[in-house]
């Protein structure tokens, strides 16, 4: 790929914006990047593999697959390019992704290693202040639903549930979940549950199936529970 074209690529994504074009000519033209092309259906990470480099998806679209500690259910949801894979897996405690991520369609990366990102870091302070900035609103946005109002009815607590266990909050999503374990999670009985989820499905919010929940589009759910 030659440099322009990445210079392009990059102004996609929020880590490279405000950089000034002189900035942007010498990350193009001396960062290591590796080029990867994955094919429909192809497992790109896996949960628990070491985050050693950043995935930057500059076409095509991905599969994020994310399980509960005790595999007691799963969610499945599709993002498209532009997208990066866990910045915040990069550094700190735990250095692993926490999802997998799966080729829905064929896809094109760009990819960096932890020690260019160092570099990075280190040479360009408009960089160093997009990656505060994201771990800053992570942090900001994770410390703000400890005070958010309690949901105060049963539906309000399933869309919460839903709504909280995706890695991005739109589009369409997947709840491999047995209704029996949603009850317990939102701590009520399942007829109740049942009741809930068969009124969403009529008013075409939700569609059921045996051991699955599908969503076609998060948004239209959460401000039907607003």
């Amino acid at each position: 790929m030659r440099t322009l074209q990445i210079y392009d690529k990059l102004l996609q994504f929020p880590l490279f914006q405000g950089m000034s074009r002189d900035d942007l000519e010498i990350v193009a033209g001396h960062t290591r990047f590796g080029f990867l092309k994955v094919t429909a259906g192809k497992t790109i990470v896996k949960a628990g593999d070491s985050s050693s480099q950043l995935f930057f998806l500059i076409n095509g679209a991905v599969k994020i697959q994310s399980y509960a500690d005790d595999y007691g259910y799963t969610v499945e949801e599709q993002i498209s390019a532009p997208y990066l894979f866990q910045l915040e897996s990069i550094f700190g405690y735990h250095q692993r992704y926490t999802h997998d991520y799966i080729a829905a369609t064929d896809v094109n990366f760009l990819t960096i290693d932890k020690e260019e990102i160092v570099q990075l870091l280190e040479e360009f302070l408009v960089f160093r202040l997009n990656m505060m900035n994201s771990f800053a609103t992570q942090t900001q946005k994770q410390l703000r639903q400890t005070w958010a109002k309690v949901p105060q009815t049963l539906t309000e607590r399933i869309v919460r549930f839903f709504v909280s266990h995706c890695a991005y909050p739109a589009g369409h999503k997947v709840f491999h979940i047995l209704m029996t374990r949603l009850a317990d999670e939102v701590n009520d009985s399942r007829l109740n549950v049942s009741g809930v989820l068969n009124q969403m499905q009529h008013n075409g919010l939700v569609v059921l199936s045996r051991g699955k929940i599908e969503i076609p589009q998060l948004e239209r759910l959460l401000s039907a529970s607003m």
